[in-house]
């Protein structure tokens, strides 16, 4: 409880607190729509504020612990099931920041995942909407067809006899023209005046793009928000998060999951980092990398993390141990993470044959203190350049790893 102690929460806060703590107290296996309410409610929360803890997610555990304790497999992660109530009351139980010496805790098998709600296509679904739209056009015309019949040839007739007025008029006036002025058709005629020929001006050549200025900002690092993850299907070393990261709706390669638009992201920690750490937690994520498929499954992004750096002469048999990437707990998803006094607008998407995250990745360390930052000195590349720049989001906060440090980050 002292690291709840010490927390410090907003008038706003305090009041999303009070009302946590009144729908705690309002919990009951017959209160469906309630239970409906808060596992909706925590699809996009790691606890009941979003990311800082508070006595409203003990208050939480107490009330819901003895239901999960009691649901069935399907009552816990089936279609119809709770899911995330089943998460919190797991984090709060197992999170030092709480402090609780639960003795019979909920077990929670993390694998056993009844139903996993299919994704939507962004492109796909606002095409179907756009073939419905143009279906029930087409029928609302149909219908209206035969009503309109008689006024379409209505106007027909109309515009027929527009036209015939017209030709006449123009007809008068040609005649007028040829016979009114005798004298004039008598005399001389009159000299075409040729037109001035404009002279044609070669196209302007356009201006040379500015030249790429090398800098680790060309890599386009956020704060990104797994909602989930689960081992690859078809390889053992792999994860497979979802994750939020500030995409916009209609982004190539991201689908909308409970109301947030995601990235699909393939790591290799499965037997690095435990599966239950990797739910429901802030991560740095490089999202400018072409995206590549991963025994089938396209991962569209990358996940920050740190490992001891390989010595000269030794073989990185990748064993770890791994840490991963944290940005400050109130950082948002879709943040800006860059490093200070390398900021700037980042490429869209890597050119892969340019090289550029080859170039700055091996600047990526730890300090002693445990903060990440840029080592511009080891990058060969920006020669005569030294010093180190933080890792950090673009409200200030410092991108920090648990306990490596001197490491390489990747």
């Amino acid at each position: 409880m002292a690291y709840l102690d010490s927390q410090k929460y907003t008038p706003a806060e305090e009041t999303e607190i009070q009302s946590w703590l009144s729908k705690a107290s309002s919990v009951s296996p017959d209160n469906s729509s309630l239970l409906d309410e808060i596992n909706n409610t925590l699809a996009t929360r790691t606890t009941a504020l979003g990311t800082k803890p508070s006595k409203a997610d003990i208050a939480l555990y107490e009330s819901l612990a003895p239901l999960v304790k009691s649901w069935g497999p399907e009552q816990r992660t089936g279609e119809h099931g709770h899911p995330n109530i089943v998460r919190l009351v797991d984090f709060v139980q197992n999170s030092p920041f709480f402090g609780l010496d639960v003795k019979d805790k909920v077990e929670v098998d993390v694998e056993d995942i009844r139903y996993v709600k299919p994704v939507v296509d962004a492109k796909a679904e606002k095409e179907r909407l756009k073939k419905e739209k143009a279906a029930a056009a087409a029928a609302a015309a149909a219908a209206g067809g035969n009503a309109e019949q008689k006024t379409l040839v209505d106007r027909t007739k109309e515009a027929a006899q527009t036209v015939v007025e017209k030709a006449v008029e123009a007809k008068n006036t040609v005649v007028e023209a040829v016979t009114g002025d005798a004298a004039a058709a008598a005399g001389a005629k009159p000299q075409k005046q040729k037109k001035e020929k404009k002279e044609k001006k070669g196209r302007e050549p356009a201006p040379p793009p500015p030249p790429q200025v090398l800098s680790p900002c060309l890599i386009d690092l956020r704060v990104g928000h797994i909602l989930k993850a689960i081992k690859h299907p078809e390889a053992d070393s792999l994860y497979v998060s979802t994750i939020a990261m500030g995409d916009k709706p209609g982004t190539d390669d991201t689908t909308e999951v409970d109301g947030q638009i995601c990235r699909t992201v393939c790591s290799g920690l499965n037997g690095l980092v435990p599966l239950e750490e990797m739910q429901g937690r802030k991560v740095v994520v490089v999202c400018n990398l072409k995206p590549v498929k991963m025994r089938g499954i396209k991962s569209s992004a990358m996940v920050l993390a740190a490992s001891p750096k390989i010595k000269e002469g030794e073989v990185d048999d990748h064993k770890g141990p791994v840490e991963l990437v944290n940005p400050p707990a109130d950082a948002k998803a879709g943040e800006r993470v860059y490093f200070e006094g390398w900021a700037g607008e980042p490429e869209k998407v890597l050119n892969p044959k340019k090289k550029i995250w080859e170039t700055f990745q091996p600047g990526f360390t730890t300090t002693d203190d445990l903060e990440v930052a840029f080592d511009a000195g080891v990058v060969e590349a920006l020669e005569g350049k030294t010093g180190l720049g933080k890792l950090v989001t673009e409200s200030g906060g410092v991108c920090k790893v648990k306990s490596l440090t001197g490491a390489q980050v990747r």
